[in-house]
């Protein structure tokens, strides 16, 4: 069975060689890629809850330490 990250990362990569071959640069791709999440967000979840999810994701970028809430 396919997850959401998997179906996610693959549409990301296709996004990628999409812009790779257009010579659009990744960071642009990527901007455009949460722009999009946003979009998918808010058709059932409040901007507040939106902004909340998002700064969780920003607090967390470090994929060398546990989430926040777990740290001691």
């Amino acid at each position: 069975m396919t997850t959401a990250t998997e179906t996610a990362r693959s549409c990301v990569n296709a996004a990628l060689e999409e812009a790779n071959r257009h010579q659009i640069s990744e960071d642009a791709v990527a901007g455009a890629l949460i722009t999009e999440a946003i979009s998918v967000f808010k058709k059932s979840r409040s901007n507040v809850d939106i902004a909340n999810e998002i700064i969780f994701i920003a607090e967390n970028l470090s994929e060398d330490e546990d989430y926040n809430f777990m740290r001691p």
